[in-house]
This record gives C-alpha cells, structure tokens and sequence, in this order.
C-alpha cells in the first residue's frame, strides 16, 4: 500500500476513535468503547506499517498534525466545540509547520 494513503487511514482510524471516546463516557458505553479500542489498534496498525517505509519523524509530525486539526474540526462541526481566531491561527502553524516538512525538508525527501 502506498505510504501517505496508509498514514490517511491511520489518522481516519485515530480521529473515529477520539470521536467514539466521546462517547464511550470513560468507558462506561460498551459500543462506542469497543470502537475506540478497534480503531485506535488499526490506527497504531497502519501506522506501523507506514514507518516501514517514511521516517519516523515524518511520519509522526503528519500524524499529529492531522489528528489534531481533524479533532478540532470534528470538536467544532460534531460537538459545537468553539474555535477562536487564535486558535485558527495555531492549527494554520501546525498544517504549515507539517507542509514545510513534507514538501520542502531535504531531511525527508524521498531517495532517488
């Protein structure tokens, strides 16, 4: 499988889990607490087998920085979580901070 797509359905995995822990309650709902569970293995799962091919720095910063502009958005759209301005600007760094890293890093450009 290709390694970015790998690392997306590692981060889809990760924030459908952050999501049902939401409503696993601490665990006290046992649906939304077995989805947490099976998706946060799938998501180490698929994360492992992208580091088979990205660094490990790149990958964790992508990953990171996806699940956290993904678990704002989902705060702000599913549970009315607000996002002020200085919040906006915090998850602009982190998405230029993360396209800095993979699109102009020679640390991480692909072998040729």
């Amino acid at each position: 499988m290709r390694p970015y797509l790998t690392l997306a359905l590692a981060v889809a995995s990760e924030l459908t889990g952050t999501t049902a822990l939401k409503y696993a309650d601490g665990f006290s709902n046992p649906l939304p607490s077995a989805v947490v569970v099976a998706t946060y293995l799938a998501a180490f799962y698929l994360l492992s087998a992208t580091l088979q091919e990205l660094p490990v720095g790149l990958v964790y910063a992508t990953w990171a920085a996806a699940g956290i502009v993904g678990a704002a958005v989902i705060g702000a759209v599913a549970f009315d979580e607000p996002v002020d301005a200085a919040g906006l600007v915090g998850i602009g760094l982190i998405v230029a901070g993360v396209a800095v890293l993979n699109l102009l890093s020679e640390t991480y450009a692909p072998a040729h």
